[in-house]
């Protein structure tokens, strides 16, 4: 590990709380010229994930920051491209989609998806600074799935000659019923998205839709391939941003780095060393968080599992004293909170739980946990906006963790809705 100078600020516990909180969109007024876009470009990267219950976990994250964005307008901002003026070279003869007219203005996407924290929607213009793990894929001795002969070149050939396609139109994702046991194609195609031959800027439904990167991507971009070095100062230094301030651990998370990866460039990447009450350990700060204190209105809100503020459980107890943990993937009877439960933010804390579903035009609680008598007006506001946002016009609480907040929850309820 480096040494870590000394360091530029001292920072109390609440002072790093709401830094963190106001870098990740949830204190202060929304941007709302900006939008969901804005929202991506501020976090950096927004988590994808199978899992849909109010909505999916790439809705839930603007949502959280810009209040009921139409559901639509997010997948819009994500995926919809517009014309940019005249069409640059496709580089090689041939690349050209026989179903594109010629001369028809080239579109300029949003965003790209790729591996960063996770499967992550990631926004176009950081394409140059993930070439540091395009090459690493390439160099991998091994993979879980085996590539047959001459199905990645088949792949290529295909989506060179019929423009964009999903996995399906490439020959089907799957050989069996089994959600693992990928087909051929399938295999190729993500060999192809790894190496940054293929990449996927657009959705249709929850399929991907994969495209040559050498028509997809802009060609200011696709051609600027940096360094390692200069990759990984870019991501660490978004990453900071993107947090306020994080130990070397919380910024190593936030794009999968490792520890010895962020320690080669952090003294480069614009962050600066900071000391933060009871954190115990090193950490640096944007120096843009630390220009102003950070005022405004926090948002009330429920949080997908998923959603970046919470992504780090040791960061999460840290600065809330929350553990948050997903127990989709936990059997039903060692689960705790539920199947998808979602932290509730008020105030600039964690005050609760809920594990929502949908039952025709009804938000189900199926369970609430909350801190304590306090956090019912704002778990009621939670449920409420989040049933509005998602056209359900009444919400039922099946169960209240502590008994004797289910009638004071039922009445917040109810003297809203009437």
């Amino acid at each position: 590990m480096t040494t870590v100078p000394r360091p530029a600020f001292d920072l109390s516990a609440d002072e790093a709380r709401r830094i963190a909180l106001r870098a990740q969109g949830l204190l202060g007024a929304p941007d709302r010229r900006s939008g969901v876009r804005g929202v991506l470009r501020r976090l950096g990267a927004v988590q994808l994930d199978t899992i849909s219950v109010l909505a999916r976990s790439h809705e839930l994250i603007p949502y959280a920051r810009l209040g009921a964005t139409g559901r639509k307008t997010v997948e819009n901002a994500y995926w919809k491209t517009k014309s940019v003026g005249t069409p640059p070279a496709h580089g090689s003869a041939g690349t050209t989609p026989a179903h594109e007219s010629a001369g028809a203005p080239p579109a300029r996407p949003n965003a790209f998806e790729y591996w960063s924290h996770a499967a992550c929607i990631l926004p176009i213009e950081e394409w140059p600074h993930f070439a540091f793990r395009r090459r690493a894929y390439r160099n991998r001795p091994h993979w879980n799935h085996e590539l047959p002969d001459g199905v990645y070149d088949q792949v290529v050939k295909q989506l060179t000659t019929e423009g964009p396609l999903t996995a399906t139109e490439l020959g089907g994702a799957k050989r069996t019923s089994e959600w693992w046991d990928w087909s051929g194609a399938k295999v190729a195609v993500e060999r192809a998205l790894m190496y940054g031959e293929v990449v996927c800027v657009e959705r249709r439904g929850w399929k991907r839709v994969y495209d040559l990167a050498e028509r997809a991507v802009p060609a200011d971009l696709l051609h600027d391939e940096l360094d390692d070095t200069e990759c990984l100062r870019r991501l660490v230094g978004l990453a900071g941003k993107s947090l306020g301030v994080g130990t070397r651990a919380d910024i190593a998370d936030y794009h999968r780095l490792k520890g010895e990866q962020v320690d080669a460039v952090i003294a480069e990447s614009g962050l600066v060393p900071v000391t933060v009450e009871g954190w115990g350990k090193p950490a640096w700060a944007d120096p843009a968080a630390l220009a102003a204190p950070p005022r405004g209105r926090h948002r009330t809100t429920l949080l997908s599992p998923f959603d970046s503020l919470i992504w780090e459980r040791a960061r999460t107890e840290r600065i809330f004293g929350f553990s948050h943990r997903l127990e989709a993937y936990v059997p039903r009877p060692k689960r705790v909170y539920g199947y998808f439960a979602m932290p509730v933010l008020a105030g600039g804390r964690l005050v609760g739980r809920v594990d929502p579903a949908r039952e025709g035009r009804t938000l189900v609680a199926k369970q609430v946990t909350l801190e304590d008598a306090r956090s019912v007006p704002a778990v009621a506001q939670a449920l409420l906006e989040a049933a509005s946002w998602v056209d359900c016009t009444d919400v039922r609480v099946e169960r209240v963790e502590a008994p004797e907040l289910r009638e004071p929850l039922a009445r917040e309820l109810a003297r809203a809705l009437a």
